[in-house]
């Protein structure tokens, strides 16, 4: 036997044993903990189990609501307010993934540093009392540049991403050791005494596994194994991985798990939801697209309901920023702004309010929904009931599946009306709590005040990015044009392809240039001058082709051409084989074959001068030649540089870069991200047009701005802005089911400015039947009836305080205005 043979026949045996022992974990439906928290003082055993219920911790079956927060997508500075607002939320675990990339960005260099301090952001997760879900990957898609492997691991040889190949097993083993190991030595798993509760191995990898063939399978049993095998003491877990081996849980992601999931592999392994997307992710020409909080709550509800679900993440809870480089192909710089919490970390209103009193209604519950009985109804094509009973509680949810119209059902004693696709929850199988189409919590209008204008033309300094033309030494030089991402080694955007054309003149023939290019932008010049650009869009083709008439003179010219990438792919089979960058080029005159110029000889510069200059930085920037703007406006590669002050105040602070073309932005030297205004969506706006700067990288005055705009611009528009809630409007029904989280015992009108404001005027209020809708705080909202005394009880409860409720019924106004008309209460405030 050769010594290759013997090696695969032993790795064989240990993983055969491995196997053996994980199996021997899921019979028992439980992976026990290893320490005993306390041991010292004789306190009991901390563990983590699971049956076919629920996650368990220390032996109690637990409903657990989850949020994704990715601590790169933000600041330290802003984590303990955001995990704050996401147990106000009624969230139980925060989720995040693990960004390899960021943490070994060269091989065998880490970095636990700033936005990247994992350990110092799980710790305040628990410092205020929240559990952990680790999704270790370390592949993570995520939107995140290369799915958040390093990109050194391409240069691996004999590698290929993510299946039964030994070099990549090395590396992934060694960097998901390394962050169980860093974890246990700061005592952060459960039974340690820490906050983290359960694992992620891999990432979606049914939706590749196949064009792996025979190596896909085995990877995926080596990965389980490897990961119980590191002894955490919690459950391991693979979302979209059917045939997770045991005791891995198999996981859903997705938009209607409550439809979609096939369920656990095993009748021993709970349902869980490791990604309930709150909207889609954002994408350059491409308008927003938001997630009603009334259908983020029938999908919770419905998969707890039919799948008997125990633990529910919402992907995203809070987006984030995308900053630098780290957005994926295409995606915008914002990321899951609609979330929850939004980019900045605003309450967004009225998603996180409803989903609150979900999470109470379902608490409410919690035992017979884990350990009652289950029975379900049918009460028509597009109705159904599910019931949980023990013999001491009950809790049913009744579902109705038709969007337009409202069902009455008879279940019981009683009959009920379902709004059109809305899930009603009943306490004891008799009393509405919770109806997910039903918003009875507050919707707020978010906007931006703009506290400058960098219009003064005196204040701006340009510099000109150099157009680089002649051929000289380089270690990218060759008759071929190479491929992109491999030369960058995705350090930077930008490469550049370099070559001469010799042109005799043919009398007066048309030249056209033809390109072809598999990277995201392209930029091209004829001896210093702009001919064209073209790019390519998310879901067009991978080809962008750019075909443009040109001006040669005789004799020698130079040909540059700009290819840029608009962030790294970050999913798909075998990704360190994709190919990126220009791949033909040619010239026609007048009628004649095309003139190839692939095998010329070309020179590759990698990245552009200010870039290798660093001339975003304020040492970088002492040593470029600045000049007055003039007439440098509009133009292509030009970088620009001005500075302004901080705004008063705590609200957080955005650039409004609408005006500008194609580029990225830097704030004292930290980069805020890639801008495209100049790509406009379907509706004829910038895909962006806001870039938040974080409080954090700002000084109280003369902040360096400074911006690599590629396309063209105008930086005398741009304005620096502040975002806050400015206005909160509720409208509730005085039959609205009364809201759990309070001690009131009738249906309330809440309102709440964010932290830091308090109500500062009231513009509209009518108790009687105002027009549903009253945001537009006009007076024609008032409908046929009104209670008189309106304005000033809601001014009596609310001005000048930060929050305030109005109960929903006659003797708060005085008497019923209108006997026998069913009323509301709608108000308008405003926020400052």
């Amino acid at each position: 036997m050769s010594m290759a043979a013997a090696a695969a026949a032993i790795m064989a045996v240990l993983l055969a044993a491995l196997m053996a022992r994980a199996s021997s974990a899921a019979a028992a439906g439980r992976v026990w903990a290893d320490e005993e928290k306390g041991a010292h003082n004789g306190t009991a055993r901390r563990q983590v189990t699971y049956d076919g219920r629920s996650l368990m911790l220390d032996g109690a079956r637990r409903m657990l609501f989850s949020g994704d927060i990715h601590y790169p997508r933000s600041t330290p500075e802003m984590w303990p307010r955001l995990i704050e607002s996401a147990r106000e939320g009624g969230l139980d675990v925060i989720q995040t993934y693990v960004f390899w990339n960021v943490h070994e960005p060269i091989q065998g260099q880490y970095n636990f540093e700033g936005r990247y301090d994992l350990v110092k952001f799980i710790r305040e997760i628990h410092a205020q009392g929240l559990y952990v879900s680790l999704r270790v990957g370390p592949f993570v898609e995520a939107e995140w540049k290369y799915g958040g492997l390093p990109f050194w691991l391409r240069g691996v040889p004999n590698i290929t991403f993510r299946c039964n190949n030994e070099p990549y097993k090395v590396h992934m083993q060694k960097f998901v050791a390394k962050i169980v190991n860093m974890m246990k030595d700061e005592n952060l798993y459960y039974p340690q005494g820490g906050p983290i509760i359960i694992s992620q191995i891999e990432n979606e990898y049914k939706l590749v596994q196949a064009a792996f063939h025979s190596r896909g399978p085995p990877y995926v049993r080596w990965a389980a194994a490897m990961a119980v095998n590191l002894q955490t003491g919690i459950p391991w877990m693979m979302c979209k991985q059917d045939d997770a081996p045991d005791p891995i849980i198999n996981t859903c992601n997705g938009l209607i798990c409550g439809e979609t999931f096939h369920g656990p592999n095993s009748p021993n392994k709970p349902a869980l939801w490791t990604e309930n997307w709150t909207s889609r992710y954002p994408l350059y020409g491409h308008d927003p697209r938001f997630r009603s909080p009334a259908d983020i709550a029938f999908a919770v509800a419905l998969f707890i309901a039919r799948k008997k679900g125990s633990f529910v993440s919402y992907y995203m809870y809070h987006g984030g920023t995308n900053f630098g480089r780290f957005a994926s192909s295409y995606v915008t710089t914002s990321y899951y702004d609609g979330a929850p919490l939004d980019e900045y970390g605003l309450i967004w209103q009225s998603t996180w309010s409803h989903l609150r009193e979900l999470h109470a209604a379902v608490k409410q519950s919690e035992e017979p929904l884990l350990s009652g009985a289950y029975s379900n109804y049918s009460f028509g094509e597009q109705q159904e009931g599910h019931v949980f009973k023990t013999e001491s509680n009950c809790v049913a949810f009744l579902v109705n599946f038709d969007k337009h119209k409202t069902s009455n059902i008879q279940f019981g004693e009683a009959s009920f009306q379902l709004a059109p696709k809305s899930i009603s929850i009943l306490s004891s199988c008799r009393r509405v709590v919770f109806e997910t189409a039903k918003i009875n919590a507050q919707h707020g209008l978010r906007t931006a005040q703009v506290v400058q204008y960098l219009n003064n033309v005196d204040s701006w300094k340009v510099f000109k990015e150099p157009i680089p033309l002649a051929i000289n030494n380089s270690t990218h030089i060759g008759n071929r044009l190479f491929e992109h991402l491999s030369t960058t080694k995705d350090e930077t955007d930008y490469l550049w392809y370099l070559t001469r054309y010799d042109y005799r003149s043919n009398g007066d023939t048309q030249l056209v240039l033809n390109v072809e290019s598999q990277a995201h932008v392209l930029h091209a010049y004829i001896n210093n001058d702009y001919i064209g650009s073209v790019h390519g869009s998310h879901d067009g083709p991978r080809n962008i082709v750019l075909k443009t008439p040109i001006m040669l003179r005789k004799g020698q010219n130079s040909i540059s051409l700009l290819s840029v990438m608009v962030g790294s792919p970050d999913s798909g089979a075998y990704m360190e084989r994709r190919i990126f960058g220009v791949r033909k080029v040619s010239i026609q005159q007048g009628h004649q074959k095309s003139h190839s110029l692939n095998n010329e000889l070309w020179k590759h510069q990698v990245g552009l001068s200010g870039e290798m200059n660093n001339i975003y930085t304020r040492e970088g920037s002492s040593r470029a030649q600045w000049t007055a703007i003039n007439k440098s406006m509009h133009l292509p590669l030009i970088w620009y540089k001005t500075t302004f002050d901080t705004p008063w105040g705590s609200d957080p602070v955005t650039l409004n870069l609408s005006s500008m073309g194609k580029g990225e932005a830097w704030i004292n030297g930290e980069s805020i991200g890639r801008y495209w205004a100049s790509f406009k969506t379907p509706s004829g706006q910038p895909s962006q047009s806001l870039y938040h700067i974080p409080q954090y990288f700002l000084k109280p005055r003369e902040n360096t701005l400074v911006l690599m705009e590629e396309m063209g611009g105008d930086p005398l528009q741009i304005s620096v802005n502040t975002m806050s809630v400015t206005r909160v409007y509720s409208s509730v029904n005085e039959l609205s089911t009364p809201s759990l989280l309070s001690r009131r015992k009738h249906p309330a009108v809440r309102l709440r400015c964010q932290q830091g404001k308090h109500i500062t005027d009231i513009e509209f209020a009518s108790y009687g039947n105002p027009v549903e809708d009253c945001r537009s705080s006009s007076r024609s909202c008032l409908g046929s009836c009104h209670a008189e005394t309106t304005e000033f009880v809601v001014k009596d409860a609310c001005l000048g305080r930060r929050k305030c409720a109005i109960p929903v019924r006659p003797a708060k106004f005085g008497g019923d205005p209108c006997p026998g008309i069913q009323k509301s209460l709608s108000v308008v405030a405003s926020c400052g």
